[in-house]
């Protein structure tokens, strides 16, 4: 086996599999249970980590592989939406058309950079606009902001009734006809044993979708703080099963092929079609 692409000495002993996932309630039914130490971020900061060797395998943001395409990708297994996704949304007052400015989350490249292929294609003229993670804080009247993950869900259950929500997901699917891939399973080219990693992946993501009231409770215990008051059995069995897809079958092969190529359109990826080495 190479370490960080170095062959480790004979003798040496065997090092623990370092595995990332990101911190969000949707990727509870792709790691909940595994066995093993389980190091968890933000997308962006997980990816620097899978491109630097510090990790081995990791759930990161799409857009990883599709900027870096030297992983092995877990087959079968993905954080989709088919459809609106509830949790990548820009929050806005007034119509949507005549917004000036967009606040971006930089946790995730994917999201944003999805972002600014549909306001592309749909012609908006909105200024996309860095800076740190919003942290939840609510917008002013004139800025539209782009909230994802927990902070999405979170801003939506406290704001919801002075906001209006522009669903990226929703927006891909109007686009394309197609799912979005938000984030993959990526193993680093060095791992040797990567099928028998990813079947054990794909293993607990069935475990955990069989077994999705256990799943749901977990999740309530882990949200029981007062600004989570509303995070209720019912929103959460809601989110699981009409929000987010785990799979990445097909369609969400031609789903994230279709943004690869999009990125490409607009300068964000190099031309080319990248190669899923799948495991």
């Amino acid at each position: 086996m190479r370490v960080n692409g170095r062959a480790r000495p004979p003798g040496a002993p065997k090092r623990m599999l370092r595995v990332g996932c990101v911190k969000y309630l949707n990727a509870r039914p792709l790691i909940s249970g595994w066995q093993g130490r389980v190091e968890f971020d933000h997308p962006s900061a997980l990816c620097r980590r899978l491109a630097k060797g510090e990790l081995d395998v990791a759930l990161v943001s799409s857009f990883e592989f599709l900027r870096n395409p030297i992983y092995q990708i877990v087959d079968d297994v993905s954080i989709s939406s088919d459809g609106a996704v509830y949790s990548v949304v820009v929050s806005h007052r007034g119509e949507f058309s005549k917004i000036q400015e967009i606040q971006l989350d930089p946790a995730s490249k994917t999201s944003v950079n999805l972002l600014r292929c549909l306001v592309t294609e749909l012609g908006s003229t909105a200024n996309l606009i860095e800076s740190e993670p919003a942290g939840g804080s609510v917008p002013a009247t004139s800025r539209a902001q782009l909230l994802i993950g927990d902070q999405a869900i979170q801003f939506r259950q406290k704001y919801g009734s002075e906001f209006q929500f522009w669903d990226l997901g929703e927006q891909w699917k109007k686009f394309t006809g197609l799912p979005f891939v938000f984030a993959l399973w990526l193993i680093r080219p060095e791992v040797a044993n990567a099928e028998s990693i990813a079947l054990r992946l794909r293993k607990l993501r069935d475990q955990n979708l069989v077994n999705l009231d256990d799943l749901i409770a977990e999740a309530l215990d882990r949200a029981a703080k007062p600004g989570d008051r509303k995070m209720t059995r019912e929103f959460v069995a809601r989110y699981y099963s009409k929000y987010l897809r785990f799979s990445f079958g097909e369609r969400e092969k031609k789903g994230l092929q279709a943004f690869a190529d999009l990125c490409a359109k607009h300068g964000l990826l190099p031309k080319g079609d990248p190669v899923f080495n799948l495991v």
